[in-house]
């Protein structure tokens, strides 16, 4: 199930603004906890929103109050190789030796290898740390060397 909103209107967007900077405090606090509730009244109802939920919907309203689009996926979901590659911004073939190697778990159906969206942004998480390990070693070998940066 992929839930999303197509076009952001100009009112939807001051809308979300106006919405952002109410709730972004808060979603800044609930980042620090494990757990935790919001409570919310609308209309004289109390309504409870788990963290999670909460700063999930505080970043779908930063997004909208940019004006860009948001869809909402669950992790479990399954996708093939090009969604996978397009996401991880690899070619397909790259992707495929990626799988063959058992860089990263897939399955098949048929002849069909899908992947889960989970395992494909864990596996980009798992990139960008190493990234930015190297990168750290090399601005302090920069450092070191005396090369002006």
């Amino acid at each position: 199930m992929e839930t999303g909103i197509r076009r952001i209107s100009k009112e939807n967007q001051q809308i979300a603004q106006i919405s952002l900077t109410a709730i972004r405090s808060k979603s800044r606090q609930l980042k620090k906890m494990k757990h935790g509730t919001v409570h919310i009244r609308i209309n004289n109802a109390d309504i409870v929103i788990p963290s999670d939920a909460f700063v999930l919907l505080s970043d779908i309203l930063s997004n909208t109050a940019e004006g860009k689009s948001v869809s909402v996926i669950p992790v479990e979901t399954q996708i093939s190789t090009q969604q996978a590659a397009n996401i991880l911004n690899v070619s397909r073939p790259f992707l495929v030796k990626l799988l063959e190697t058992g860089e990263m778990p897939f399955f098949k159906i048929g002849s069909h290898r899908r992947l889960l969206l989970k395992d494909v942004r864990e596996y980009e998480q798992k990139q960008k740390n190493i990234r930015k390990k190297h990168l750290a070693f090399l601005a302090k070998q920069a450092q070191d060397l005396n090369m002006g940066y």
